[in-house]
């Protein structure tokens, strides 16, 4: 009977209304925060957009920005909703952000690492040292990159590997994505052809290149002799070409200058092996 005489005691039409309440502030702020972040997101977006087509900001660093921004956007647009979801229930919101402050303190003293990776991936965004679609070397590891966080960095190798870098592990960082890049290509010919009619041959065939090879900046040039092998003299040839397009230029190189000498008739040489066969009488004289 005690128990019935309770339920009877409660306020239910107060308590449903309460309740009720409480709901539709619930569903009011989901509403709120959906139509924020959607807002935010286009207005990110767009600002990156208009940034990008004024100010002439590469398209990888674009994107890595504005992954940056929306992480940034999104993270506080949760803190503010779980603030106001605890005002909702009457809960006091300053005690939740000393609680806050106390878990960033702890995290300060006690995940030191990940402090460092913040801090250095800030310096690589602000001093614009890597960017999205980068072909670098860091950290041991070389590859493309596919994402720039505060925490870690994304590199995706040429095997397809992809790579989680702490920013922390990237003491010293070469960007092979900033300019023009080299190609190089060293090809060897007999010590009995003549030096100066190869070196005259091999840059006719390079001006033909160049002219067919739009990926070539400037050269090729037939710098001449390298170097004098055992049994080959090895003539240098360089060229600027697009950034990340030097490989395909140095195999279109060495195809057809190979083909190039072979129509003149200059020798490509190999290592020779000389065997010396001694007799048994030549031994005992």
């Amino acid at each position: 009977m005690e128990f019935f005489d309770l339920l009877n005691k409660i306020n239910w039409a107060g308590l449903m209304t309460t309740a009720g309440i409480i709901t539709l502030k619930l569903i009011g702020i989901l509403i709120a925060f959906v139509v924020v972040k959607a807002i935010g997101t286009r207005v990110v977006d767009k600002t990156f957009t208009r940034v990008q087509q004024r100010q002439s900001i590469s398209i990888g660093r674009s994107r890595t920005l504005q992954s940056l921004t929306l992480n940034l956007f999104s993270y506080l647009l949760i803190f503010i909703f779980v603030v106001m979801v605890f005002e909702v229930f009457e809960y006091d919101a300053t005690a939740l952000l000393a609680g806050a402050g106390v878990v960033g303190l702890a995290i300060g003293f006690g995940a030191q690492g990940l402090v460092s990776d913040v801090v250095t991936g800030f310096f690589l965004l602000l001093e614009k040292q890597i960017d999205v679609e980068d072909y670098v070397t860091t950290a041991g590891y070389s590859g493309i990159v596919e994402q720039v966080g505060l925490r870690t960095t994304q590199i995706r190798s040429f095997d397809g590997t992809l790579n989680f870098v702490p920013n922390r592990e990237i003491v010293s960082l070469s960007n092979h994505s900033r300019g023009n890049m080299r190609a190089l290509v060293d090809i060897g010919i007999s010590y009995d052809d003549n030096i100066d009619e190869a070196i005259s041959v091999l840059q006719e065939a390079c001006d033909r290149i160049a002219a067919e090879d739009p990926a070539i900046v400037d050269g090729p040039s037939v710098i001449g002799v390298q170097g004098l092998g055992a049994s080959d003299v090895v003539i240098r040839i360089i060229a600027k070409t697009e950034n990340m397009m030097q490989w395909g230029v140095e195999r279109n190189l060495r195809k057809k200058l190979k083909e190039t000498l072979d129509a003149h008739g200059i020798e490509i040489p190999f290592p020779h092996q000389v065997f010396v066969e001694k007799k048994a009488h030549e031994v005992q004289n």
